[in-house]
């Protein structure tokens, strides 16, 4: 990735992903929306893609815990909160950790290995390079061991995650890492 890590625009963002040159942080920013008497656009994204998903996840669940070898994507959270692990893929370290709340837009590009928790129900939607029909996204998809791991606390009545590896690290009941 090795690219700065703030200052964009959306549109010098989402430009460096199409030039495969994939910024360092996830967190995509947002033009300000468009607001008259009939209410507010908000343009998501302004550049082309193959598949849009409408995803819904539990509260306490997991996604992802692959990469994609071509595929990238971009996730926009509805409602909810994901907390988002990721690291290169064929890493060791442990992943980094992000969360994202409803409003905000997230990138994963290819060959980052990746996880979302979600702490809370969670709707989002992803609009991705390539086609996402379960055959062609399973053949670019590639498994990994999890990176999270989701754990009940009984102190804390809710679900938390711990990242997983040799210096595991947990979440304070349901929220991020400090």
């Amino acid at each position: 990735m090795g690219r700065p890590t703030s200052g964009f625009t959306h549109a010098e963002y989402t430009g460096l992903v199409d030039d495969g040159k994939y910024p360092d942080t996830p967190l995509v920013p947002l033009d300000e929306p468009f607001v008259n008497s009939s209410g507010r656009i908000l343009n998501v994204l302004l550049k082309r893609f193959t598949s849009a998903a409408w995803i819904e996840s539990n509260a306490g669940s997991l996604r992802a815990n692959h990469y994609h070898k071509t595929d990238w994507h971009y996730s926009f959270v509805a409602s909810g909160t994901v907390v988002y692990g990721w690291r290169p893929s064929g890493s060791t370290a442990l992943p980094e950790v992000s969360e994202f709340h409803a409003g905000q837009l997230f990138f994963t590009p290819p060959m980052v290995e990746h996880v979302m928790y979600f702490p809370v129900p969670t709707t989002f939607m992803t609009f991705a390079r390539n086609l996402r029909d379960h055959v062609s996204h399973e053949s670019d998809v590639v498994r990994v061991d999890p990176l999270f791991s989701v754990v009940w606390s009984e102190t804390a009545g809710t679900f938390t995650y711990k990242i997983n590896g040799p210096d595991r690290r947990s979440s304070p009941a349901g929220g991020p890492l400090s």
